[in-house]
């Protein structure tokens, strides 16, 4: 099969043109994107299309870039193709935007390409090459199954017919035909992540097997067709369960389309995610719960259906007084009794060794002036028996329901907290044997 035959199959399988479609294809001059132009001009009779060019001057190598579109204005006059050429000021866009420069430029080209090809197709020559180079680059920053499917054949008015092709395919093609091309001399250089991936690993790819890329174009299409599967799957999934923002019956599939319908959820609303995120996200839609998404958007579940709602921030005012001997409210509905003991009134023994009803502390360890008050923004204590600092809030949300706790009751001297009601006392106030006076303090109800 030749090349132009199999750019053609390529194009029918993915339904990628329509009668009547005008094509704009972006021309750099290089080997892949003459290719493209030729290969589509070849096409254009029994696709029933017409073809347009621009070339997109970055700027970057003074005459050297000057002289890419000079070849391209050349050939595309030669060929009695429509051209047009645009001249984007790359660093001086990369300075103002804090983007590295092939950022920028892409970002550039992009934009110009949109501009163009309005109502129309816009043809990218990317090859397979490319697709590898892709893959791995997304292996190397970590990817999930839709990153292993390279570069999108279609994506919006975004056709890319090369695709199946290899870049010597591609070369060997334009010597048979007697085309030349230029080469962009930042192509040769190692100084972009992609081109140490083109000029090192695939290289050392293809000792271990020199078809590398040829059995790469079958791999990464039977990984797309596979992807497009489990995207068909969530899309009848999000049909069935989806309502706004909110699943009902989405627990009843498997945990793969799950996942993947919450990410759908979260991108939607433009809200970032990662793996664990939507692992959490996951553990909560089948065990019931709430997890902050980001700032005051969350994700609230019955175990049934999960939505994602905002939750405002409560404004706690910290209530606080002096602790004083006998009853101390701060709340309307509880209060905290606080009485001085005398060490010889108790037997110590059982006061230090067992588990009270009430809480005792050694009121001689106290330090300054002590007051009771509701939680604060990021209390810690170290409680008795530990040797570390715990997060309240940490404590809290692991041993107390939620309607309890605004109402709970926190005691603090001049170093710190060393009473928080149901969690208990600080190892720094724990009675001992040297105790003289304890402080029993109990709650009750009003």
């Amino acid at each position: 099969m030749t090349m132009i035959e199999k750019v053609y199959n390529f194009i029918r399988e993915n339904d990628m043109l329509q009668d009547g479609d005008t094509v704009v294809c972006g021309l750099s001059g290089g080997a892949d994107s003459v290719c493209l132009l030729l290969s589509l001009l070849k096409n254009a009779e029994r696709l029933n299309i017409s073809v347009e060019a621009l070339h997109i001057n970055h700027c970057l190598r003074g005459i050297e870039s000057d002289r890419d579109e000079q070849f391209c204005h050349d050939l595309c006059s030669r060929l009695g193709v429509p051209f047009s050429a645009v001249s984007c000021d790359v660093k001086a866009f990369a300075g103002q935007n804090s983007l590295s420069t092939e950022e920028a430029a892409r970002k550039l080209r992009y934009e110009q390409f949109h501009l163009f090809s309005k109502g129309k197709k816009l043809a990218t020559a990317h090859n397979a090459n490319d697709n590898l180079e892709t893959v791995i680059l997304n292996l190397s920053r970590g990817t999930a199954l839709k990153g292993l499917t390279g570069i999108p054949v279609i994506r919006g008015n975004i056709i890319r017919p090369l695709l199946v092709c290899t870049r010597d395919e591609i070369e060997r093609y334009l010597v048979s035909v007697g085309q030349d091309w230029i080469t962009d001399s930042t192509n040769l250089s190692d100084d972009y992540t992609r081109n140490k991936i083109r000029h090192k690993i695939l290289p050392l790819m293809q000792e271990i097997n020199t078809s590398v890329i040829e059995t790469s174009v079958r791999s990464i299409s039977a990984v797309r067709s596979e992807e497009n599967f489990i995207e068909s799957q969530v899309d009848e999934a999000l049909s069935a369960c989806r309502s706004g923002d909110k699943f009902v019956g989405l627990s009843n599939y498997n945990g793969v389309i799950r996942k993947r319908c919450l990410a759908r959820l979260l991108s939607d609303n433009a809200l970032p995610y990662s793996y664990k995120r939507l692992e959490q996200s996951d553990g909560i839609l089948l065990s019931g719960g709430k997890l902050n998404i980001s700032h005051n958007r969350y994700l609230v579940s019955d175990g049934n259906s999960i939505e994602l709602v905002f939750i405002s921030e409560k404004k706690h005012e910290t209530l606080k007084s002096d602790l004083k001997i006998g009853d101390n409210s701060i709340f309307p509905d509880k209060t905290l009794v606080s009485e001085l003991i005398e060490c010889d009134d108790l037997p110590k023994n059982d006061c230090i060794n067992k588990k009270l009803t009430f809480y005792l502390l050694d009121y001689d360890k106290i330090i300054g002036r002590a007051v009771v008050r509701s939680r604060v923004f990021g209390d810690k204590i170290m409680l008795k028996g530990r040797n570390f600092n715990s997060s309240v809030k940490k404590l809290i949300n692991e041993k107390i329901p939620s309607a309890q706790r605004d109402t709970l009751h926190f005691i603090e001297d001049e170093e710190g907290t060393i009473f928080a009601e149901d969690l208990g006392i600080a190892q720094r106030v724990a009675p001992d044997e040297m105790t003289k006076r304890f402080l029993r303090i109990h709650i009750k109800t009003n």
